[in-house]
């Protein structure tokens, strides 16, 4: 799950992106995690003017990221596929993707995974709203 995910769901930009979360942490579907993608969401969680619009304080969003990482899978990634994404930083995603042997990257940023170098059909590149459809949740 890319941390746009998270994000949208913490400042109620969609219910899609909510209802992801909530699944998540429910244990179906099984998230998975890697270093780089920790280190992404301990910095995204921590940047103040991103959740102004959140009802939800700092803590109360740490206690969130807490309880999501509690139910991750962590992976390690060992073989770095580089998928040459428009975004040099959402690379990390498709990494950890093949690493895990993940079905799919649920985000929000759909465009950019599509116009990646490096395809790997196996891995389904999906909107939250999509993947609930898709998932039945």
């Amino acid at each position: 799950m890319d941390s746009n995910v998270i994000v949208a769901s913490l400042i109620g930009a969609r219910g899609d992106n909510r209802a992801v979360l909530r699944a998540c942490l429910s244990g179906s579907p099984q998230p998975v995690i890697g270093e780089t993608l920790f280190l992404e969401y301990e910095d995204v969680m921590g940047r103040r003017k991103l959740f102004q619009r959140s009802s939800l304080s700092r803590v109360e969003r740490q206690q969130l990221l807490e309880a999501f990482l509690s139910v991750c899978d962590w992976v390690h990634v060992y073989y770095g596929w580089r998928p040459n994404l428009p975004d040099e930083g959402d690379n990390h995603l498709m990494e950890l993707a093949v690493a895990a042997g993940a079905d799919w990257i649920v985000t929000n940023n759909v465009t950019d995974f599509q116009r990646a170098e490096l395809r790997l059909p196996q891995i389904g590149i999906i909107r939250p709203g999509e993947f609930i459809r898709e998932m039945r949740l």
